[in-house]
């Protein structure tokens, strides 16, 4: 009973300190509201915060320290006073006050952990994407806040130099830093500035090997088709009231590439990212529950059971070549797209020249898995409640399977084209692999074709157009961008 005593006397005293500067600045509160009431020619003003509200003001930084003494908090000491700030400063009592919408964010996010960790649906992405999303919709944490700026007229205030602000050729304040923001906000900028994507493509593309789409390059027009659904869901979403530059983002979900619709998005329409990164990378986990009855039910039993030759040898040098082409064509044709694809194809060259073998190593390892927490928790970190609990979303998360599901079929369905023009040569599976969710969408496409006809290996064949929708996937982002960007 005494140690019990003693830790509840130990915390109360903790409470009481930690509550000292709470008090101090409300004991300096109605002496600041003087203070602001005073006309500048005293030497003190308010500080400006509101751009139509600057004027000329100066803040004299000796009698503003004065205002919140360590004796005036001790004099204005109140237990009680104490204990019930400290009750209001919690994330509890916000939740009683009726923030119900952060309690649901927070047991979304415990849903998609469930996910990631039990069902082990894309854990790498999805469970840092679950831990942003509960960070940030933990009242009062502050971890996505942006910075709180002021503008005065000191050209100096406490030591440092502020940011001269003009309006015209008039100089009317100088700018200061009052309040930083969160550390998420910081590292968000890595995805609003569009730099941890691109990223991700690089590590992508050490780890790509595109052998099979050049030892079979009509794999290429597989991967194309496969961007049907991209398009389809960009007219449904025109159709539902979205603007153009939304519907693009919300169509790019049909793409299955996590980091080129967070790309996109950050582009066209930032206000979507939460629900649409979510859209994507948790269809992109459901690939094997998503494709096989699409594909089963649009191909017939015995294009199925279809065995496909073995495909021919590629040689190093076309393995070189081959990036720094795609690069140029690519680019030249839409400079808007050189940033994914200049990044994905310098990291497959990392890969296939042979002599840049650390650096490979490092884009497929420790800067993937750098980027991807990053990008990956501050991408959860944007589905606010405010934001997120919307009919919008719904709708956006509704479209992004339909996307999904119009990607499939425009494979399957030149699958089967190419399967009728080959004679019998060509498995329409491997249409599905079209979709830009490497390696997995070859690998159901290898599934699929097993369970119909155990002799049949697909993989290698599915990989082709599977890369190729990795590319298929960057080009049609390009198109969003330049149109509506």
């Amino acid at each position: 009973m005494k140690k019990i005593l003693s830790v509840f006397l130990g915390l109360a005293l903790c409470c009481m300190l930690a509550a000292l500067p709470v008090c101090a600045e409300e004991a300096a509160a109605p002496q600041a509201e003087a203070i602001a009431a005073e006309p500048a020619g005293n030497g003190y003003a308010t500080l400006v915060s509101e751009p139509d509200a600057l004027i000329p003001v100066y803040v004299d930084e000796e009698a503003e320290g004065a205002e919140g003494t360590v004796e005036q908090a001790m004099a204005n000491f109140s237990f009680t006073g104490t204990v019930m700030g400290l009750v209001k400063d919690s994330g509890i009592y916000q939740i009683v006050k009726g923030n119900w919408k952060s309690v649901v964010m927070i047991l979304i996010s415990f849903v998609l952990l469930y996910l990631a960790i039990v069902k082990q649906f894309e854990p790498l992405l999805l469970m840092p994407i679950a831990f942003g999303m509960l960070l940030t919709n933990l009242p009062l944490a502050g971890i996505m806040d942006e910075p709180v700026y002021e503008i005065i007229s000191n050209p100096t205030y406490h030591g440092k130099a502020g940011v001269p602000i003009y309006n015209g050729e008039v100089l009317v304040g100088y700018q200061y830093v009052k309040q930083n923001g969160g550390l998420l906000y910081y590292l968000y900028q890595g995805v609003k500035l569009g730099i941890f994507p691109p990223l991700i493509f690089m590590g992508v593309g050490a780890m790509t090997d595109f052998g099979p789409l050049i030892a079979n390059p009509m794999s290429l027009l597989l991967g194309a088709a496969a961007q049907l659904g991209i398009f389809l869901a960009f007219l449904l979403a025109l159709l539902l009231g979205f603007s153009p530059a939304e519907a693009g983002a919300i169509g790019i979900i049909g793409g299955a590439d996590g980091p080129t619709a967070i790309y996109v998005t950050t582009k066209l329409a930032p206000g979507l990212l939460g629900p649409i990164a979510i859209a994507a990378y948790s269809y992109m986990a459901l690939v094997p529950v998503i494709q096989p009855p699409i594909m089963k039910a649009f191909t017939s039993k015995k294009d199925r059971q279809i065995v496909m030759g073995q495909l021919r040898p590629v040689s190093k040098t076309e393995k070189i070549i081959f990036p720094i082409i795609v690069t140029v064509l690519v680019s030249l044709m839409l400079p808007s797209a050189a940033p994914l694809i200049g990044s994905l194809m310098l990291g497959n060259l990392f890969k296939e020249s042979g002599v840049t073998d650390r650096l490979s190593k490092t884009a497929q390892n420790e800067l993937m898995n750098i980027v991807t927490i990053f990008l990956g928790v501050t991408v959860g970190a944007t589905a606010k409640a405010d934001t997120f609990l919307q009919t919008r979303t719904l709708m956006i998360i509704a479209m992004g399977i339909f996307a999904f599901g119009g990607g499939t079929l425009g494979g399957v369905l030149l699958g089967n084209v190419m399967c009728k023009l080959s004679g019998g040569k060509i498995n329409p599976l491997i249409g599905s692999a079209g979709v830009s969710a490497v390696p997995m969408a070859a690998r159901v496409s290898q599934k699929v074709g097993q369970q119909e006809n155990p002799s049949n290996f697909l993989l290698m064949h599915a990989m082709g157009p599977n890369v190729a929708g990795v590319i298929g996937s960057a080009v049609a982002a390009g198109v969003f961008i330049s149109m509506f960007g």
